[in-house]
């Protein structure tokens, strides 16, 4: 979830501030628009809605999460929809590789913002996380951005999980006042006990209901999450599940053991 904006006009160094401000390293643009009174007009965004699939893989014996988030962002108001840029701000797990930003379709350049100002830091309910930066451009008054990356999976108290930083409230406004995430999960190795949850940055978890099914031997869980301007916010996703080792992984050795006890066998007897 894109976590601040900021909007460039295409002539001249306008700057506009479109989200809450969550990071004090950021603390001189909000002086700078203060001081330039002629950009007060900020664009309204919405986003109605949001797609995130997550696959669940074992590499090398690490259990892995590939994501693909797709984000359908209208700006609102017209007099600001001659914005050409939107440099963005999005919080990534620990370990987080193979980063693919995309506006339209088009490949975008990004760079790690927390490298560069280490105090930099999204914290979530299991741990802070880093930041990278990106200028999504071009962009309309209704553009596509999709972001792609992996990461492993965490283990606490014996379970695995992830956790998807839900930040919907700064596209809800009177004009746009609810906003849906479709979460889909396809755990393409063996899991069991999967469960969600919804968590701000506390130790309060609230059990999601969820949907599972089982098609060509891989399990898939889908969540909704619907927001409302106005009501109370359910916070962050967390899916937590159990892994279970491939039947390769528990018959190979079984097979290796008997194996080595036949040939002993056939060895004494041949004596």
């Amino acid at each position: 979830m894109i976590k601040r904006v900021i909007v460039k006009k295409q002539t001249g160094l306008a700057v506009a501030l479109a989200f809450v401000f969550l990071f004090s390293s950021f603390t001189q643009l909000v002086h700078f628009a203060a001081g330039n009174p002629e950009d007060a007009a900020l664009p309204i965004l919405a986003m109605p809605v949001e797609y995130v699939n997550y696959t669940i893989v074992r590499v090398n014996g690490i259990l892995w999460a590939k994501i693909d988030g797709t984000y359908p962002i209208y700006i609102l108001n017209q007099q600001c929809a001659g914005f050409s840029e939107v440099p963005m701000l999005y919080p990534t797990p620990p370990g987080t590789t193979n980063i693919h930003v995309q506006v339209n379709g088009t490949e975008l350049a990004w760079s790690n913002y927390t490298e560069a100002y280490p105090d930099s830091l999204h914290h979530t309910a299991i741990g802070d996380w880093s930041i990278i930066y990106c200028m999504v451009s071009p962009v309309s008054d209704f553009f596509i951005l999709t972001i792609h990356y992996e990461h492993p999976v965490a283990t606490v108290n014996g379970s695995n999980l992830f956790l998807y930083d839900l930040n919907i409230s700064p596209y809800l406004t009177a004009s746009s006042n609810t906003s849906t995430a479709y979460f889909t999960v396809r755990f393409e190795t063996e899991v069991s006990n999967v469960r969600a949850y919804t968590t701000w940055t506390d130790s309060v978890w609230n059990p999601k209901n969820l949907t599972l099914s089982y098609e060509d031997g891989v399990e898939t869980a889908t969540i909704q999450m619907r927001s409302v301007l106005g009501e109370p916010m359910a916070g962050d996703l967390v899916v937590m599940f159990n892994s279970e080792l491939p039947s390769w992984l528990i018959f190979v050795p079984v097979f290796a053991v008997a194996g080595f006890l036949a040939a002993m066998v056939y060895r004494k007897k041949r004596r």
